[in-house]
């Protein structure tokens, strides 16, 4: 469980960091977990239902960029995403209806890792409350050198800001940004960050001889329904489902509007949708 001074932290900065949540013992299961699910695939012939491959490599190399779902399919993460400790914590952030709503593992290997742009990661998928947490567990020492997370503090309270060119969504942040603002956070292996669905947040890219693998659940209130947004919205619903309490017979809203991504063409994921912005392809023609 949270204490009262984590719970203040997080409602006041927009996020919280707890060092040592997963133990040496968790952390080493997990990368284990994830170099079975990754092993015999490469960039030319690997399951892209469940994995997408660092594009910038031969096509016989073996880098993985992000694990798709893995609480969805494969039962060790499953299983912790469903355990007490984790649903307690969540609880304390959130409140005692929960659903789980998605998990992804991003594998920013050594020396080629793919940087994030600053995003807020309720632009991605509407909501009727803000009630929503990502969560980021670090399973290799972060530091800056290998792509840390950074986060904009206090501005989950604020508008959305524009994610839009020319009326698409382009996954990033399309205004100025001003990263004066932007606190590294850096963690040592097992440290879990805590951070609100609206905290603009990225990445940059690992220019180490360092992996930083990062385990990333979502939950979000029962009563935070999600906003349809197209087929987006199948996509990022499909794996939720409620882990805590019971659902409520009313939506709760928070907001008089919020903005829905309109995207110009399907997209594959987050990294996707950002390269091909950066190329100007999301645009109108």
């Amino acid at each position: 469980m949270l204490s009262t001074e984590q719970v203040d932290h997080y409602n006041t900065e927009g996020y919280i960091v707890v060092p040592d949540f997963l133990s040496t013992e968790q952390v080493t299961a997990f990368i284990d977990g994830m170099d079975t699910a990754s092993a015999g695939n490469t960039l030319a012939e690997h399951d892209a239902a469940r994995m997408e491959m660092e594009p910038n490599q031969p096509a016989d190399g073996t880098q993985v960029r992000r694990l798709y779902e893995p609480c969805s399919k494969y039962e060790l993460f499953g299983e912790f995403s469903r355990s007490q400790k984790m649903l307690d914590a969540v609880e304390a952030l959130l409140g005692p209806d929960l659903v789980y709503h998605y998990s992804k593992i991003n594998m920013k290997p050594a020396g080629v890792g793919s940087p994030v742009e600053w995003h807020q990661d309720l632009s991605y998928y509407p909501l009727s409350n803000r009630g929503s947490v990502s969560i980021l567990f670090y399973l290799d020492d972060a530091t800056v050198e290998n792509g840390c997370l950074q986060v904009i503090p206090r501005r989950h309270r604020d508008e959305l800001l524009s994610h839009n060119t020319d009326g698409f969504f382009q996954g990033r942040v399309t205004e100025a940004v001003d990263e004066s603002l932007a606190v590294p956070v850096p963690g040592n292996a097992g440290s879990v960050i805590f951070m609100h669905a609206m905290t603009p947040h990225a990445s940059i890219a690992n220019t180490s001889t360092n992996p930083r693998r990062t385990l990333i659940l979502s939950y979000r209130r029962a009563d935070a329904f999600p906003i349809y947004a197209g087929e987006m919205t199948h996509k990022t619903e499909v794996h939720a489902r409620l882990v805590r309490g019971q659902f409520p017979q009313e939506a709760r809203f928070e907001d008089r509007s919020f903005p829905i991504p309109l995207y110009k063409d399907a997209i594959v994921s987050l990294y996707d949708l950002q390269e091909r912005s950066r190329e100007g392809k999301m645009a109108a023609n």
